[in-house]
């Protein structure tokens, strides 16, 4: 493990953060919002865009697309996208990721590409923060060829990522045990993936999803709702989200819709390549479902504003039993409560804003009940969310990993 550090929890350093997201994707997650806060704490930090955990599909657009834009940006190096954050596109060979010879030049030319970032801007002992398990040859080349020694290893563990469809389950199993064998620090989102990790690392800590409450908080604020989200009657019921077919129940949705002719549905999100569910294509057909598409990040505000119900239907399955979603707190900062299905963060958040159901009959059921109740003023909404915002988790991590790599 490693145990040099440059700096500690009150004295930001450089951070090297292994993400499984592109920066600029239309959805912000965990990786994110977790290199923007590190930089606005005065972190130095280098956001390593996703290697490739599934091999691209021939039949796709959106990859190619995606394989192109790497290829242009990895030939730039870095690129500064803010104070104290830097983007890396890795340049890699986006196939056969675990031939040896094909993982010897991914991983020493990233190796070598974050030895010169490092030594350009004057940084050492880089504090290590990984969203994925694929790090540990990187890690090994940087101190053995290039004479790097990283600090503390951090193991964010965000999801199930064995479970996504395309992912050889096998061998991100057996990497992310040797992750876990050498991580200072194992953070994770929900009971499921502590228990899956707390095996085989002491120092595993179970830090749920948060919310950014200033953000979300402006739903509060008196001001129009959007054009398009004006222009639907009352009562307006949301989802706000990917429309990922292995994620979201777009049977439940339909029936909830068919049962419930006088409410509106409002779809804010798209699909992904790949993931397009004829479900979904039929319900958008009834004249109570709305499909807005995907909405900037900084205009979700102004449309949770205007909801009076935030849903979770989410299917359970391998990949969302161990969930904690992100939109839930996202969806209560501003003001609006949830109906969700049963994932396993619903059996310990106990909230009067949160009702639960099993089906579209029970759904409807909640729905009517949040409709019948006084909306949530804001004091009630930050109240629930305090101890859920990114500057307060971020303060817990760092807590845990600066004692705990000091003590060994």
């Amino acid at each position: 493990m490693n145990t040099a550090s440059g700096s500690s929890a009150t004295s930001p350093g450089a951070c090297l953060l292994f993400a499984t997201a592109d920066w600029d994707t239309p959805y912000w997650t965990n990786k994110q919002h977790t290199a923007d806060h590190l930089a606005k704490a005065g972190w130095q930090v280098l956001y390593v865009e996703s290697v490739g955990l599934r091999a691209p599909q021939l039949g796709s657009g959106t990859d190619w697309h995606r394989l192109w834009r790497r290829l242009v940006r990895g030939l730039r190096g870095p690129r500064r996208v803010g104070a104290g954050l830097w983007v890396l596109s890795p340049l890699v060979i986006p196939f056969k990721h675990h031939h040896p010879w094909v993982r010897a030049f991914n991983q020493g030319y990233l190796a070598w590409t974050l030895s010169r970032f490092l030594r350009r801007q004057g940084l050492a002992h880089p504090m290590v923060w990984t969203y994925h398990p694929f790090v540990l040859e990187t890690l090994d080349r940087l101190q053995a060829r290039h004479n790097v020694t990283t600090g503390p290893l951090v193991y964010h563990c965000v999801d199930d990522l064995a479970a996504i469809p395309g992912i050889d389950a096998t061998a991100f199993n057996a990497e992310e045990r040797r992750l876990l064998t050498r991580a200072d620090a194992v953070f994770t989102t929900s009971q499921a993936l502590f228990e899956k990790c707390a095996p085989h690392n002491p120092h595993v800590h179970d830090f749920p999803n948060v919310v950014d409450l200033e953000h979300f908080g402006q739903a509060f604020d008196a001001g129009p709702l959007p054009a398009d989200l004006q222009a639907i009657p009352e009562p307006r019921i949301g989802y706000v989200g990917a429309l990922s077919d292995f994620k979201v129940d777009f049977t439940l949705l339909r029936e909830l819709a068919q049962q419930r002719p006088s409410w509106q549905f409002v779809l804010i999100g798209d699909e992904r390549e790949g993931q397009r569910d004829p479900v979904l294509a039929d319900m958008a057909r009834l004249p109570n479902v709305h499909r807005l598409g995907h909405r900037p990040y900084q205009q979700l505000p102004l449309y949770l504003r205007g909801l009076a119900v935030g849903l979770l239907p989410t299917r359970i399955n391998t990949y969302t039993r161990s969930m904690f979603p992100m939109k839930y707190f996202e969806y209560i900062a501003s003001g609006v409560p949830v109906v969700s299905t049963r994932l396993a963060f619903t059996e310990t958040e106990h909230s009067p804003l949160l009702q639960v159901a099993d089906d579209a009959t029970a759904f409807g059921q909640a729905i009517a009940a949040h409709l019948a109740a006084p909306r949530p003023d804001r004091p009630l909404c930050e109240r629930l969310v305090a101890k859920n915002t990114w500057k307060s988790r971020l303060a817990g991590m760092l807590a845990h990993v600066f004692p705990v790599t000091a003590d060994r």
